[in-house]
């Protein structure tokens, strides 16, 4: 399993490298997010051994569950949180991680905003946007996009640095990638993460800074 999560590392930082040549821009400036959600944590150490270190989880009672000691090891690892988030999660989630990608309506940041004040130290931040305005979906609608972002960059700062989205399966992503980032260059906010394994490469020439990917690097979900 070593052998194949480092081989697959491999293949994608490959695939990155040539939709960002593709797309004349630097495969430096992207980053890639490997989705270990229900993966073990030996296999994110397979893949922390090959060299990444930049990880995405759902939920934050999986990541608990795998990181704190994975850090211990590997001092450089990078956490996000990609997963909706409970509002009752928000401290055990700023206490957890580097990044929160999906700060989508008004009552979490309120319990982001307690958090960091509580604990002390403020991950940064995007927010979730549901670009296809999805039921089933997380993230603050599109009508609700502009209003909320900029309240959040108000409330949070610096820490507030970008967008993420997740289009519909039946969608064409471009067109909801090419919104993404038409909404996040009007708020002047550089990072975009968008794009997994099956449509990265769309994401990265529609200007994705980070693209989440998991069935790529450790094979079908567990």
């Amino acid at each position: 399993m070593d052998t194949y999560i480092a081989a697959n590392l491999l293949a994608v930082q490959a695939r990155i490298a040539a939709a960002a040549r593709a797309g004349g821009r630097d495969a430096a400036d992207i980053s890639l997010v490997a989705v270990s959600k229900t993966k073990s944590i030996s296999d994110v150490r397979a893949a922390l051994a090959a060299g990444q270190m930049l990880f995405g989880e759902n939920r934050v009672q999986e990541a608990e569950t795998k990181f704190p000691t994975l850090r211990v090891e590997f001092p450089g690892l990078k956490l996000h949180l990609i997963g909706g988030l409970q509002t009752n999660k928000a401290r055990d989630a700023v206490r957890l991680a580097d990044v929160i990608e999906t700060l989508d309506r008004p009552k979490l940041a309120d319990a982001i905003a307690s958090a960091v004040q509580k604990e002390g130290r403020s991950p940064t931040l995007l927010v979730e946007v549901n670009t296809g305005d999805e039921p089933q979906k997380s993230g603050v609608s599109r009508a609700e996009a502009d209003a909320f972002v900029g309240s959040c960059m108000t409330r949070f700062g610096a820490a507030l640095v970008g967008l993420m989205c997740v289009p519909p399966h039946d969608a064409d992503p471009a067109a909801h990638f090419m919104w993404l980032a038409a909404c996040a260059r009007r708020h002047g906010l550089g990072v975009l993460s968008m794009g997994m394994s099956a449509d990265f490469e769309i994401a990265i020439r529609c200007g994705a800074t980070h693209v989440r990917v998991g069935s790529a690097i450790f094979g079908a979900r567990g």
